[in-house]
């Protein structure tokens, strides 16, 4: 993926949010593209099916009124976040949803759907050159997480999420977590988009974290073919963690942005037992683009 033209930035909640919005912005002011926010608004009709679980029409109607007031709550809250954002960043241009959208120029548009957010997000992600999405925090905001793992699962679409913090400046130093499987592949091939314009490309590799595979000296040469000069630098474990290992590397190089494949292991295995993908997701402070 080199030539970007269509961003998706699904804001479940105003948590992260100013973080994601300031990497949308600086994203597409970089290649000059679309970043489409939405927000997606729980049914609260789908709480109805709950009256044959053992509760009363009255319970389900009230359970239905506090999510609607809730649902309303986070709507208005998100809106008026895009908003402020906007009114602060008049450099780009806001047009409304589904509307022709400037050519080569940065645009942001902001919508509200109604519907599952599972459904709806991989849907207009399957359709984005790759989605962003706010830091996926542990604890309040947990539908963040899973707005994350139904792109990566259905989309796709590579995801890049960003960092908790408001990032400062644009991306110019990239690692490339190499390991030779095919969710790798696909980070590296959504990564060109940066690594093209980067001042420094590094791929990481480590034993411990190598399947079967190409190997990084390989990805040195695939890179040189699109133009970009990279090194390749094993990295050990750290604690007996391949995570922790990566991420220190890529500290090591004051890296900008990470991009690795997810969930080489199963999901499952990665949740009960830990794993590369779960480490980086819960410590990562730096722009992460994860692919499947």
């Amino acid at each position: 993926m080199k030539d970007v033209r269509k961003i998706l930035l699904p804001l479940p909640s105003i948590s992260n949010g100013e973080a994601a919005l300031i990497r949308g912005y600086n994203f597409a002011r970089r290649f000059g593209a679309h970043l489409a926010v939405l927000h997606v608004r729980p049914d609260g009709r789908d709480i109805a099916p709950m009256a044959g679980e053992g509760l009363s029409g009255a319970m389900v109607e009230d359970l239905m009124r506090s999510a609607e007031h809730e649902s309303a709550r986070h709507a208005h809250e998100v809106h008026q976040l895009f908003e402020q954002f906007a009114a602060t960043h008049p450099d780009i241009q806001v047009v409304p949803p589904r509307s022709p959208f400037p050519w080569d120029e940065p645009s942001m548009s902001f919508n509200i759907l109604s519907g599952a957010e599972s459904e709806i997000v991989p849907a207009h992600a399957r359709l984005s050159d790759f989605t962003l999405v706010p830091h996926p925090d542990s604890g309040e905001e947990v539908s963040s997480s899973e707005t994350l793992h139904a792109v990566l699962f259905d989309s796709g679409r590579p995801v890049v999420i960003a960092p908790r913090t408001p990032p400062q400046g644009l991306i110019k130093r990239v690692c490339i977590g190499w390991n030779g499987t095919a969710e790798s592949s696909s980070a590296l091939r959504g990564a060109l988009a940066w690594a093209l314009t980067a001042d420094a490309v590094r791929v990481l590799h480590c034993e411990d974290y190598q399947r079967r595979g190409p190997k990084a000296r390989d990805v040195l040469d695939y890179l040189s073919f699109h133009g970009i000069k990279a090194d390749a630098v094993a990295f050990n474990p750290v604690d007996r963690d391949v995570g922790k290992g990566l991420l220190a590397a890529c500290k090591d190089f004051d890296a900008d942005m990470l991009a690795m494949g997810a969930y080489s292991h199963s999901r499952l295995r990665q949740l009960i037992l830990g794993g590369v993908t779960r480490h980086v997701l819960e410590h990562a402070d730096l722009t992460v683009l994860m692919s499947r």
